[in-house]
């Protein structure tokens, strides 16, 4: 009885790991999940900026820039742009691959492979040095970057039906404008028209998934400004946690 209740903590918690990546989707699981990915993401593109002093998830931006390098004729810039943006796009091409190829195969794990490679790729930025060296150097760790942060926001997207994304908040702050804009809305006279409803829902679910990116922002900052690209471990740490549960998952098909 006493093992059993000291069990109880772990067994509650991969309980927990497990709805979050699991086949079997809820609004909770989606919502838990996408706001963890997002305070990763906040960290490692603050982490990225102090490493080579450029935001990695940051796709509008990036191509700003590359098309002003292309206008100028700054080669080498261009070119590092052209790869950081090749790598996001391999990342969400990645995780497309891995999700499609899991189910078609009834692999149901299929959602946390993704997870588990994006904290390999964590693992590797940590261990990296940071990014004062030659140019060849940032450009691998920019392209390290972006093909997490791809992989990262291919996962989320594809695991919630689109609904959330976690590496930008371009998208998520029109959105909560949105849902402000139909709260404050004065329905004056509804026989005339519907009324203009604000999904509160989402509201809520959107100033969660940018409170964590700003948490995440603000602790990656402080970390990797104290210790480095070594504040990744935590991270990648946090990141392996998520995708933990397919490996339990696995054996347990494998007995049956």
């Amino acid at each position: 009885m006493r093992s059993a209740s000291r069990n109880a903590p772990l067994a509650a918690g991969l309980r927990w790991l497990n709805a979050l990546t699991g086949e079997t989707r809820s609004d909770r699981a989606d919502m838990q999940l996408g706001c963890v990915l997002a305070f990763v993401a906040g960290a490692v593109n603050a982490g990225g900026l102090l490493a080579v002093g450029h935001y990695t998830s940051h796709m509008t931006g990036l191509v700003s820039a590359l098309a002003q390098d292309v206008a100028f004729g700054v080669v080498s810039a261009a070119l590092i742009g052209l790869t950081a943006l090749a790598s996001f796009v391999t990342g969400a091409a990645t995780c497309a691959f891995i999700v499609n190829w899991g189910r078609r195969a009834g692999i149901r794990t299929y959602y946390a492979l993704p997870l588990l490679i994006e904290a390999a790729l964590l693992l590797v930025f940590a261990l990296s040095s940071r990014g004062s060296g030659p140019e060849g150097g940032i450009a691998s760790t920019i392209a390290l970057l972006c093909l997490l942060m791809g992989l990262q926001n291919a996962i989320i997207t594809k695991i919630s039906g689109a609904r959330i994304r976690t590496t930008h908040v371009t998208g998520i702050v029109t959105d909560i404008g949105i849902e402000l804009g139909k709260l404050l809305y004065w329905n004056r006279d509804t026989a005339v028209s519907p009324p203009v409803i604000a999904n509160r829902a989402k509201l809520r679910l959107l100033s969660l998934l940018f409170l964590a990116f700003f948490c995440g922002a603000t602790a990656g900052a402080i970390g990797f400004h104290t210790f480095g690209n070594q504040a990744a471990l935590p991270l990648a740490l946090l990141v392996f946690l998520l995708g933990l549960p397919a490996c339990f998952r696995r054996q347990a098909a494998a007995r049956n």
